[in-house]
């Protein structure tokens, strides 16, 4: 599955995110200078590949501050998975991807919301 990055293909992730309105969000909240974002990302593409059935997002939060809302990041990665309840998490992860592997097998779409982070990222986009 492709990770998909906002500041290319806005308009594709839009689509998925409306054609798969159950599956999880998990998004990636980085920046460009970050060398740990830059390690981070063949790792996160190659989860993606692994779980083709959610959608994944790698955000550059100096390019798109808007889908991060007013929530501050202070450490990479900074991690958002969201299914249709709301955020079931919002948070700094080390960056070791099996952490986040594990954090996915436990969450479903019954998964209750946490109330912390960014509104759903499909309201976002619309928004730009």
């Amino acid at each position: 599955m492709h990770v998909f990055n906002p500041e290319y293909d806005s308009p594709a992730l839009a689509a998925r995110l409306a054609s798969h309105p159950d599956a999880l969000l998990i998004i990636c909240y980085c920046a460009a200078w970050c060398g740990t974002c830059t390690q981070y990302l063949p790792d996160f593409e190659a989860l993606a590949t692994r779980w083709p059935q959610h959608t994944f997002a790698w955000v550059d939060i100096e390019e798109h501050p808007e889908l991060l809302e007013d929530e501050d990041v202070e450490n990479f990665p900074t991690l958002l998975v969201q299914n249709r309840r709301g955020n079931a998490f919002f948070g700094t992860m080390l960056p070791h991807i099996g952490h986040l592997e594990r954090l996915l097998e436990r969450f479903d779409q019954d998964t209750p919301p946490t109330g912390e982070g960014p509104a759903p990222l499909a309201g976002l986009l619309a928004k730009r």
